[in-house]
């Protein structure tokens, strides 16, 4: 496991930097919450933990139903 600190505003760039497969970014810092954003393609699926040891429980990706819906990113909110 790879533990790095970032501030507000920095990224993580992840893969070949010349061709990355996604960033992380740490968008906000308010106490004890951390707001992160995560620019992957939509082919990359990223999951919260408990959402993930959600779907291993009941089953592949192919027998799940849709939950929710992604919605795009608000300033400030």
């Amino acid at each position: 496991m790879l533990v790095i600190t970032r501030r507000e505003g920095e990224e993580v760039v992840i893969g070949d930097p010349s061709s990355p497969m996604g960033v992380v970014r740490i968008v906000a810092i308010k106490g004890d919450r951390v707001r992160v954003a995560f620019d992957f393609p939509r082919t990359v699926e990223v999951h919260r933990r408990e959402v993930a040891d959600q779907i291993l429980a009941n089953g592949s990706a192919e027998e799940r139903p849709v939950i929710g819906q992604i919605r795009p990113a608000t300033e400030g909110g």
